[in-house]
């Protein structure tokens, strides 16, 4: 599969999305965010950093690059799509998932290893997983509260767009194991088609052992699947 990395003034993540994709075996190049042309890759990437410096809010500058344009006709049409943490609020501030970002309840920023209950494996991202698996992902972010009202929540629960939750060791999405306060524990969303996913943890940061794990790895693999 041949994936493309969008690159912002401020990415941070980028390369190592690249470098996790290539592990998995894909066909990776990177993708400026000025450009128009998406250069037939079947996945976009949207990866983490502070794209435009977070200035306004995260995500709102790089809503109108370019390429996002592109990335937006890309999806409709079917095509991959994931975003990570920053890329992730870029997804919420183009439109192409529902939410919002607030900052973390604890109003500090977050870094830190947290486990995750994979709650929709029906997507292209998680076909590799076997639904109520726990996997530890790490996460690095200041605004990852998620948000929604409670129409739009009911619906992404009621349709099983809750792709990742965060939770204890043992699978249980209580308060204390909340790293932002996101509503019920939300970690993860895909959109209706399932082509969309947006993601606050990192899955590229646990692609080698030596990295403490590699539960990320099985996300960019599950694309091959």
């Amino acid at each position: 599969m041949k994936i493309g990395v969008v690159v912002f003034p401020g990415s941070n993540c980028d390369r190592d999305c690249f470098f996790a994709g290539a592990l998995a075996g894909h066909e990776m190049r990177f993708l400026w965010h000025q450009e128009r042309d998406l250069h037939n890759v079947d996945c976009v990437i949207l990866p983490g950093g502070f794209s435009y410096g977070d200035y306004l809010r995260a995500g709102a500058i790089a809503r109108f690059s370019p390429i996002i344009e592109e990335v937006i006709a890309h999806a409709r049409r079917g095509g991959l799509v994931l975003g990570i943490c920053n890329g992730f609020q870029v997804l919420l501030e183009a439109g192409l998932l529902p939410g919002a970002m607030l900052p973390n309840k604890s109003l500090k920023f977050v870094s830190k290893p947290v486990h995750l209950r994979v709650e929709n494996t029906s997507t292209p991202f998680t076909r590799l997983f076997d639904r109520g698996t726990v996997i530890r992902l790490p996460i690095a972010h200041g605004l990852g509260n998620f948000y929604a009202d409670k129409d739009t929540l009911d619906r992404l629960e009621g349709e099983g767009r809750v792709v990742f939750r965060y939770c204890d060791r043992n699978g249980n999405p209580d308060e204390a194991h909340n790293p932002n306060g996101s509503l019920n524990n939300i970690a993860g969303i895909c959109n209706e088609e399932g082509n969309v996913l947006g993601m606050m943890p990192h899955p590229e940061r646990a692609s080698e052992e030596i990295l403490g794990g590699t539960d990320g790895l099985v996300i960019f693999r599950s694309l091959l699947s």
